[in-house]
């Protein structure tokens, strides 16, 4: 049997999601350098699931990232799953158009994403122990995920958004182009906010965390670990004496003159973060390294340049004007094409010839390639910014230089290549280094460590409310609706509504989402003729209750108390300009209310960044310019809804939500039906254009009857092949 079935369900081993969206990943031959979505952090989560699967205490491990159906790409990206060994798994998740998109595309898809990986979750039938996000993008799905489960976070960023703004106006570039380019900004803020969750944040250098994390206003020291990651010494190794030359040396050597002569090799994608122009610039500029060494330029795969995306183009046209400017040709080669096995048999060829690796980039948060040569037996030449200065400060094993002085670069390669000795002792003593230092199963050891730590700090309660009498566990269905100016406001409208809903009441369950407490709540249905719901959603997310009796939701209370602070938030926020607490009536255990005056109010960005700073947690939500509601982080109406309908087995893409205003917007998106009323406040409009929120023509309760015909809830329950008012079919 299965490692999976035999240890995992049977609760003798750890049950790890790790969240990695976008790039192409799979099992074995990936892509690397193909764009800049294909770099090394898609290696690294799959050498991490598989190391983790290794650790006795680990049952199964879930690698949760994008499926593609593309005929640009293999067709192995189309698979569901992918089997790893010893109980990991690749899991391909539907995430937007089922095309390939690069990771600045999938902003708007990462919620339905996050609905997707739930019903995963829900169908392998094991709590996590932990949801571990890599990159920004992963944060952003992870948070939601941990939040709504109630299990631990775990963030790596790999990469950085706001030291790649900087790095980016440093080169020049204009802060619209980056804007325009890279979405830094909503990158940005999805940083900030899973910093502001996770429960721990794995870095690979203690220089990540000083320099580079602490440029965020959610940076807390606390909560930071370095755990450096590995490389698979099974793959990476020194050449053996007498060994022949790999397949790939053919396409390298045509490229040169002399190739018996030292290679000085650089491997990476084509960006220009990589400064692959100082490495050439470097060697073009030594008289000494031309007439004693060749440079060898890996930059990734291409047919042909010309339909590479804009920055990998532009940076391999100027790496060939430099080559034609200097009269490089015979002295440096630039193949067109590699694979992935290709990669430890490029180490190999610069340590067997001799040679140097080298790592020019203007920014380097770790350098995994760094590890990969020195495991091979190369010594290193690398960027003085970043993960090179912890790793030659354990290995020892070759020099920093700045990315920014070609010079430099050219003096510390030629030093290393013109003494022998000094190049048997880096040599000798990086291969000491990475075994020591950066193993794949130290990582794991240290991770699960963490992971169990954090499985006691993390007090959560496992066993689920008593059932509540009512409907609930019997329907397959339902509608969920805002008060005010949704569900009444027309009485006609809302006369036909009720009509609807007794008639198939068998079927779908109906509820309320306000931001009203539940006394008003019951009293404004009251007042209308609307009979108790079967669920009220309540205090913006705050509160769930059930049926004619209000039974409340024990379990959510527990679930959304996490991190919630509310007497130092009242006091950091008592004398913000512009917000006035609302009356003590309005206030609730789990919501803090405001009045805003919109001439002095600074924004809820402003307040963000003030929580952050002061190490709270919790949601800010405007609505109507005029009221701001403080929840905790795990409190929304889109949270909510997810949780009652995790918890009573409704699918998601049958439950039809409605709203008119900006505290309905994050229940709106996702994989639910939703519908924005005619009458709706303007704040909504920035969802047109998402296939599953219809914008209804008619007003109030009538356009909740518009979109139950619309998705034809009844019966098909989904979005039209043609969607109507400018939705994207």
């Amino acid at each position: 049997m299965k490692k999976t079935q035999s240890k995992a369900r049977a609760g003798e081993g750890l049950y790890l999601v790790l969240i990695s969206v976008h790039g192409l990943i799979r099992a074995d031959n990936l892509e690397l350098g193909r764009d800049a979505d294909t770099g090394g952090q898609t290696l690294y989560v799959v050498e991490l699931a598989r190391a983790l699967a290794r650790h006795p205490e680990v049952g199964r491990v879930d690698l949760l990232t994008r499926r593609v159906v593309d005929t640009r790409v293999a067709k192995d990206y189309a698979g569901r799953e992918e089997d790893l060994g010893d109980g990991a798994r690749i899991v391909r998740i539907d995430c937007g158009p089922r095309r390939y998109l690069h990771k600045e595309r999938l902003w708007p898809h990462l919620d339905c994403y996050a609905d997707n990986a739930l019903d995963h979750i829900r169908r392998v039938g094991l709590r996590p122990d932990v949801i571990h996000g890599h990159y920004a993008d992963s944060g952003y799905v992870a948070t939601r995920l941990s939040n709504l489960l109630g299990v631990p976070m775990l963030q790596t960023g790999h990469s950085l958004g706001r030291v790649k703004r900087e790095r980016l106006l440093a080169n020049g570039m204009k802060p619209a182009d980056i804007e325009s380019r890279y979405n830094i900004s909503l990158r940005i803020q999805a940083e900030e906010e899973a910093l502001a969750h996770a429960h721990r944040v794995i870095a690979s250098t203690q220089q990540e965390v000083d320099q580079q994390y602490a440029a965020y206003d959610n940076y807390h020291p606390s909560r930071m670990v370095v755990i450096p990651p590995g490389t698979d010494l099974s793959r990476f190794r020194p050449p053996r004496r007498g060994q022949r030359k790999p397949p790939i040396w053919a396409d390298i050597a045509r490229f040169l003159e002399k190739p018996e002569r030292p290679l000085i090799m650089a491997l990476s994608r084509a960006d220009e973060r990589k400064n692959i122009r100082g490495l050439v610039d470097a060697y073009a500029g030594s008289e000494w390294l031309r007439a004693h060494a060749n440079l060898l330029i890996v930059a990734g795969n291409r047919d042909n340049i010309a339909d590479l995306e804009k920055g990998a183009r532009q940076v391999l046209k100027d790496l060939l004007l430099r080559i034609d400017r200097y009269d490089l040709y015979g002295k440096v080669a630039y193949p067109k094409h590699h694979q992935s096995d290709d990669v430890p048999d490029l180490y190999r060829l610069v340590a067997s010839t001799r040679g140097v690796f080298v790592n020019p980039a203007l920014t380097e948060p770790f350098g995994l390639t760094l590890i990969e040569a020195a495991a091979s037996g190369a010594p290193i030449v690398a960027t003085n910014d970043g993960g090179p200065q912890e790793i030659l400060s354990r290995c020892h094993n070759g020099m920093l230089v700045d990315p920014l002085d070609p010079p430099g670069i050219a003096t510390a390669i030629a030093t290393i290549l013109g003494d022998r000795q000094l190049w048997r002792r880096f040599s000798d003593q990086g291969l000491k280094g990475v075994r020591e230092h950066y193993s794949w199963d130290g990582h794991a050891a240290r991770t699960v460590s963490l992971i169990k730590r954090l499985g006691r700090e993390v007090k959560r309660a496992r066993r689920e409310q008593r059932s509540v009498s009512g409907r609930l566990a019997d329907v397959d269905r339902a509608v969920l609706t805002d008060i005010d100016n949704t569900l009444i406001g027309d009485p006609g409208a809302l006369k036909a509504l009720l009509a609807w809903i007794r008639k198939h009441r068998t079927k779908v369950a109906f509820g309320v989402a306000t931001g009203r407490r539940l006394d008003s709540a019951q009293e404004a249905l009251a007042r209308h003729g609307v009979p108790a719901p079967d669920l009220w959603i309540t205090s913006v997310g705050a509160e769930i209750y059930y049926g004619a009796e209000a039974t409340p939701d024990k379990g959510w209370e527990r679930h959304i108390s996490h991190r919630w602070r509310p007497d130092r938030l009242l006091e950091l926020l008592a004398d913000q300009p512009g917000l006035s607490l609302q009356p003590e009536a309005d206030q609730r255990p789990f919501k803090i209310s405001f009045f805003v005056d919109p001439e002095k109010f600074e924004g809820v960005a402003a307040i963000e960044r003030l929580l952050y700073q002061a190490d709270l947690n919790a949601r800010v939500i405007q609505s109507r310019d005029m009221f701001l509601d403080v929840l905790p982080v795990r409190a929304s109406k889109g949270l909510a809804v997810r949780y009652v309908a995790h918890k009573w087995g409704i699918p998601l893409e049958q439950v039809l939500v409605a709203g008119g205003s900006g505290n309905d917007e994050d229940m709106l998106r996702g994989r639910l039906l939703g519908v924005v009323v005619g009458n709706h406040h303007p704040e909504l409009d920035k969802l047109r254009g998402f296939e599953r929120i219809y914008f209804a023509e008619a007003t109030h309760a009538r356009g909740i009857l518009e979109a139950v015909e619309h998705f034809d809830l009844l019966n098909r329950c989904d979005v039209p092949k043609t969607a109507a008012n400018g939705a994207a079919a």
